[in-house]
């Protein structure tokens, strides 16, 4: 009788434990499902990163442009972003030859500035950096979750990285490439990006594959851009010019309100 009573209250307990088990695993699921993101919620987390819009930035950039066949060019530049404001400045460190050159965003309008005529003209943010692969554009705050709406998401691998993969089509005008398909790993970063024109055409890669984590903020350390139609043939075999910048120097200090303007630019070429 006893040895029954053991055997029916251990089958019970079994069922109790399973049961258990069977409810946490399910609440576990659905906790899980709730607080997913959605690919569009993911995208307007990828910008939220590596923009700060309660805080100043500025860096120094050390910009390596490879053209095959070409002598290899270095540009460094002193970086200043405030996000709040959309308004950035770009002062040129090096070479000698381009020393004081600098860059002004207020808004949609983007300034450049010549120190040997001492003129501003206006240009464009998807005009190349200092012919660089690079674009103007590259410079400021992401805005990809205003400016493109998700046709698709998929779960890939990228080398290390487990990744979402989204296809982008453009939803706002004046962007400078009208499709994109995006790598964002679990941790929320965008670690590559191709960009295509309107008709699928390949333009440009670009990969990032470290950041530099500053509290709850991130600032990437490398960014390389490869240009999928220039380049040159060495050796029987197409090279593509490809782009390297280097971030060092990362600070959220706060800028003073003087530098985000035209007279700062021209004081900097008065010193």
């Amino acid at each position: 009788m006893k040895k029954r009573y053991n055997v029916v209250y251990y089958n019970t307990m079994k069922g109790i434990v399973m049961r258990t088990v069977f409810f946490l695993f399910f609440a576990v699921l659905m906790i899980g499902s709730l607080f997913a993101l959605t690919d569009t919620e993911l995208l307007r987390q990828a910008d939220e990163l590596v923009s700060y819009f309660d805080t100043d930035f500025s860096a120094e950039y050390t910009i390596v442009e490879d053209k095959p066949g070409q002598a290899r060019t270095t540009t460094v530049a002193a970086i200043f972003r405030r996000d709040s404001q959309e308004t950035y400045v770009i002062v040129i460190l090096q070479p000698s030859i381009s020393r004081g050159q600098g860059y002004l965003k207020q808004g949609g309008t983007l300034w450049f500035y010549d120190p040997e005529s001492k003129r501003f003209n206006t240009t464009s943010s998807s005009d190349r950096f200092q012919n660089t692969n690079a674009s103007n554009s590259d410079f400021t705050r992401s805005t990809l979750s205003r400016d493109y709406q998700v046709l698709s998401g998929e779960d890939v691998r990228l080398g290390k990285y487990k990744c979402r993969l989204l296809t982008l089509l453009s939803s706002s005008k004046g962007v400078q490439y009208p499709r994109m398909r995006l790598w964002i790993s679990e941790d929320g970063l965008v670690r590559k990006s191709e960009d295509y024109s309107l008709s699928g055409q390949l333009l440009r890669t670009s990969a990032i594959p470290d950041y530099y984590k500053m509290g709850d903020r991130y600032v990437p350390k490398q960014i390389l851009f490869e240009d999928a139609l220039k380049g040159a043939v060495i050796n029987s075999s197409f090279v593509k010019e490809r782009t390297l910048i280097t971030i060092t120097k990362p600070s959220f200090a706060g800028v003073g309100d003087y530098i985000f303007s035209k007279t700062y630019l021209e004081m900097v070429n008065n010193q």
